[in-house]
């Protein structure tokens, strides 16, 4: 059965409508300055050269073109083509003459035809394109050649880039492999991959980018909220779907973080279930694993809700064991101390794991906790599942998602309990969805119309 013909229709058209790079919520220049001095502190006395996504390299035309993680990170900037160069400061000595701390974003010569097509870029021709971008200096970028040649001029050099040696795709791979044609790095240049030392920086998340990821949350809030009031037996999985990108769109997110997940009764049971295509039935749950990106930050809900408005006895068993385990790592959660996995003292998936294991059991008398089959979490910022190490202690301006689950495919039966939350300075635990429905009561209010939200 299908519902919500018009809705559909109000989705196919806002998924059509370009997104601006202008509406982007973009932080302040010395933001992103900030950034890159942290990053040439960590570089020593190496030069970072990282490049942006080209338009044929974007991730998904339906959204318009969505720049490279790590560039925006670095620069704030949304449009295709560009380089930047960071130079460390080296302190003189006898041996060395020492230099100071440099940048320079190199910007595409303007394309007149493709612009008619695009719309006007800003060039490096424009005398207020450093003042616009936030960098000391902005050059053509066909000048890289010549200014690597500058910097390199004395002598050897560390050079820091996004290199792909695993596999993954790389914005920097074909823009590496023409500077290697023209000679740009001395024969003696040492290459190591930056992305490391971006992943310690992108792991602490500063004041602006935790109030992004939190309207990425509180337009998924809207998400979840109306969907727990639409779910009823008869509709279908793809008409919940359907209103939850709607509802995140109307309240400011640009698109989707991730493919959203929302699967009835066998499909609960299913982690990436991505069809959405399959009615709801009385007896079902239904998992909802949906959430926007806002301003190129992403954040990362998910709910579990009976179909018929009320859980089952058993249902409500398992849900109470999930959100038990949840509430167990809030408890245990110790800033600078707790690990994301582990099977150690300080591991949050090992409290969870032990809470689930200890709690309940499946249908043959046996522990649940062969029944929890993913991690327990995950950070998030520019990218739903985050750059950062999830074996080393969680540190201060973190951001993280806590998300117990259990699946037992023969009973039809999956539930997700998954809340986005962010270390504050002073080591506490602030959930940015606390505005959400968590216990089975408050889920089954929610659904009746009748749940307030904590303030």
């Amino acid at each position: 059965m299908r519902c919500l013909p018009s809705l559909k229709i109000v989705i196919a058209v806002l998924l059509l409508l370009p997104v601006s790079s202008d509406a982007l919520d973009r932080q302040p220049n010395a933001d992103y300055r900030a950034r890159r001095q942290a990053l040439a502190q960590k570089m020593a006395d190496g030069v970072a050269i990282v490049f942006a996504s080209t338009e044929s390299e974007g991730p998904d035309a339906t959204y318009g073109f969505r720049q490279d993680n790590n560039f925006y990170y670095l620069s704030g900037w949304t449009e295709p083509g560009a380089a930047l160069v960071i130079v460390s400061e080296i302190k003189p000595n006898e041996n060395v003459p020492g230099r100071p701390y440099s940048e320079i974003l190199f910007l595409p010569v303007h394309n007149v035809t493709q612009e008619k097509w695009t719309g006007p870029k800003l060039g490096a021709d424009n005398p207020q394109a450093s003042a616009i971008t936030g960098f000391d200096r902005v050059v053509n970028l066909d000048q890289l050649p010549a200014e690597l040649a500058r910097i390199f001029a004395g002598g050897s050099a560390s050079v820091f880039v996004d290199q792909s040696e695993d596999g993954t795709p790389s914005p920097s791979a074909s823009s590496l492999a023409w500077l290697r044609r023209t000679n740009s790095f001395p024969m003696r240049t040492a290459m190591h991959d930056v992305k490391p030392l971006l992943a310690q920086l992108r792991v602490i998340k500063d004041a602006g980018e935790v109030e992004l990821i939190r309207h990425a949350t509180n337009s998924s809030i809207a998400s979840h909220l109306a969907a727990l009031q639409m779910i009823k037996p008869g509709i279908n999985e793809h008409d919940v779907d359907a209103l939850m990108q709607y509802q995140f769109l109307k309240h400011g997110s640009e698109r989707p973080a991730y493919a959203p997940i929302v699967g009835a009764g066998a499909n609960s049971t299913v982690l990436h279930y991505s069809a959405d295509d399959a009615p709801i039935e009385a007896g079902d749950v239904v998992v909802m694993d949906v959430a926007g990106e806002y301003s190129m930050y992403a954040s990362d809900i998910t709910r579990t809700a009976p179909a018929t408005g009320k859980f089952t006895d058993r249902q409500r068993e398992i849900y109470d064991i999930v959100y038990g385990a949840q509430q167990a790592v809030l408890k245990a959660f110790r800033a600078g101390r707790s690990t994301l996995t582990g099977r150690g003292t300080d591991s949050l998936y090992k409290v969870a794991y032990d809470y689930i294991n200890s709690h309940g059991k499946d249908l043959h008398g046996q522990p649940l906790g062969q029944y929890f089959i993913h991690g327990l979490g995950h950070y998030v910022g520019l990218e739903v599942h985050d750059v950062g190490d999830n074996t080393a202690p969680i540190p201060r301006g973190a951001v993280f998602t806590i998300e117990p689950g259990i699946y037992i495919p023969e009973e039809k039966l999956g539930i997700r309990l998954e809340d986005i939350v962010h270390v504050t300075s002073d080591g506490s635990v602030e959930n940015f969805t606390a505005s959400l429905p968590h216990s089975a009561d408050e889920i089954e209010s929610a659904m009746a119309g009748t749940y307030h939200p904590k303030k």
